[in-house]
């Protein structure tokens, strides 16, 4: 069996609903601590709301497949930014269990990636 629009369709499924449930802890918590990590980096914390963009505007774009690139553009944004604030330490560990430590955030941010270059498929309300 044959059928890559369905294959695009869990990608997007998978990545949005998982991304969706950190913005809606987001929502419930507030964005305090990063808004820390970003002063820490002599960035502004106000820049902290972007992560609303990131893991709640942009999973519904991916999940919906409206302006379906754009949206994994930005988790990919989103990702560099987690990655680069919260985790830079551990790009080159191994985590308690022997995986990379890292590895659910490299999976977000290389599935959004995949998702920018293969579209959104035809079961998205663009299909470009």
């Amino acid at each position: 069996m044959n059928n890559p629009d369905v294959g695009k369709l869990i990608l997007r499924v998978a990545l949005a609903v998982m991304m969706l449930f950190h913005g809606v802890a987001k929502l419930q918590h507030g964005v305090a601590g990063i808004g820390g990590m970003l002063e820490a980096h002599h960035l502004p914390a106000f820049f902290a709301y972007g992560v609303f963009i990131g893991e709640l505007l942009a999973p519904l774009m991916v999940l919906l497949g409206y302006q379906m690139r754009v949206g994994a553009v930005l988790i990919v944004v989103n990702m560099l930014f987690a990655i680069g604030l919260a985790h830079g330490g551990e790009i080159f560990a191994l985590g308690k269990h022997g995986g990379w430590a890292i590895e659910l955030q490299a999976f977000f941010l290389f599935t959004a990636l995949a998702l920018v270059f293969l579209g959104p498929g035809k079961y998205g309300i663009n299909r470009a």
